[in-house]
């Protein structure tokens, strides 16, 4: 059993090893085939025709908002219980995030709150899978259509979840959908993004951004209104192999070859992570349930969590005591974590003049939520001592 058992930990086993060093000896270490082939397995995963990788979940999401235009003084609307990426990539852009409340038994935005948040200045609605359960895109979905809104999935807990016997990334509901490979999430590339997408225009802009706003085929470029040079008109990509375009103001977002070997071994044992994060989440739930100290995490009718977090909830008698449990799981050698202070809390959002109290379920959330440890990589002699230590400690407060 480890010392220190953290609320999450990425698995790395000699196959993941072996297929890294095989590219350290290979004449590709940055945007090489293992790119391509890390794309086209995850688009093959969760039934979309296109997949773009990116350096971080966060470049991602600023990449999905950059080309679907959302803009200065546009609006999207999501769910102040997120990481601040899902924010802050719009204030990259000039646009500005609107809050709306969560469900208290999932986490995530709560749908039928979603209409009377939209303005003229909405473009868009990104639900956050929050832990990795799906918010319910159907219902965004049909709000989305009604008023011509796109819908971009966070799913960045959400790689390998499924909503409605589909993979999350299929694209029946959402115009794109965000994941990450942060060490924490489903699968790991060390840090690491990607979007998926059915859209071959967006598909094409995406490659663009991560790579300085570049095209090496600009005839394809998809912005009409820009010309191509005079001096080069004539000139295929294959008669012309040094010119470039820079067509707008992109980044350097791009992942690695060493880091899509990696992805590609890891995304193969994806499943197996995931049955492994049920079996340990069965496990709590046979423990915990009808405890007087906390609630336990919801799994919907309509899905199949890929279990990222498991956050409990205590009950009022300890709400007021979330710091002192908090001290003393830790202490015990659990690294317990909370997810998350609302996003419009932080000193910048609130500098922005946005106020407390807008969105009271996730305020309250926040305030009972506490991580508990939860990943594959966990023994059952961890998993025996999370339960004993987290029953003991709610007994001693």
């Amino acid at each position: 059993m480890l010392s220190f058992i953290p609320y999450s930990r990425q698995l790395i086993d000699d196959a993941d090893i072996e297929e890294v060093v095989r590219i350290l000896k290979s004449d590709w270490l940055t945007q090489g085939p293992k790119v391509k082939e890390f794309e086209e397995a995850l688009a093959a995963y969760c039934g979309a025709k296109y997949a773009t990788v990116f350096s971080s979940g966060t470049a991602a999401l600023h990449a999905a908002y950059f080309v679907t235009d959302i803009n200065k003084d546009d609006e999207i609307i999501t769910s102040p219980i997120t990481f601040l990426s899902t924010a802050n990539a719009a204030l990259f852009l000039g646009a500005y995030p609107v809050f709306v409340d969560i469900e208290i038994n999932t986490g995530s935005i709560n749908p039928d709150l979603v209409e009377r948040a939209i303005t003229k200045k909405t473009k868009a609605v990104v639900p956050v899978d929050y832990a990795g359960h799906p918010a319910d895109l159907e219902k965004i979905a049909e709000i989305a259509k009604k008023y011509n809104l796109l819908l971009i999935e966070d799913a960045c807990h959400a790689l390998g979840a499924e909503y409605k016997g589909k993979k999350i990334g299929n694209y029946k509901y959402s115009d794109m959908t965000v994941f990450s490979f942060h060490p924490v999430k489903p699968i790991t590339t060390g840090e690491g993004g990607a979007v998926l997408t059915n859209n071959k225009e967006y598909y094409e802009k995406l490659i663009m951004f991560r790579q300085h706003g570049v095209t090496k085929n600009p005839k394809k470029f998809l912005n009409k209104s820009l010309s191509f040079p005079p001096h080069t008109s004539h000139l295929t990509p294959r008669a012309n192999h040094w010119y470039y375009e820079m067509q707008f103001l992109g980044y350097n977002y791009r992942l690695t070859d060493i880091q899509c070997a990696l992805g590609i071994s890891q995304l193969k044992k994806l499943d197996k992570f995931i049955e492994r994060r049920r079996q340990i989440v069965k496990i709590y739930k046979e423990a915990f349930e009808n405890n007087d100290f906390f609630n336990l995490p919801v799994e919907k009718n309509y899905a199949k969590s890929s279990w990222h977090l498991y956050p409990i909830r205590l009950k009022d008698k300890y709400k007021d005591k979330k710091k002192e449990i908090f001290a003393k799981l830790r202490e015990k050698g659990l690294g317990v974590q909370v997810h998350y202070i609302p996003v419009y809390w932080q000193p910048y959002y609130q500098k922005l003049g946005y106020k407390k109290g807008i969105c009271p379920n996730a305020e309250d959330f926040y305030e009972r939520e506490v991580s508990i440890p939860l990943y594959p990589k966990m023994s059952d002699e961890d998993i025996e001592y999370v339960v004993g230590t987290v029953l003991r400690v709610f007994k001693e407060i």
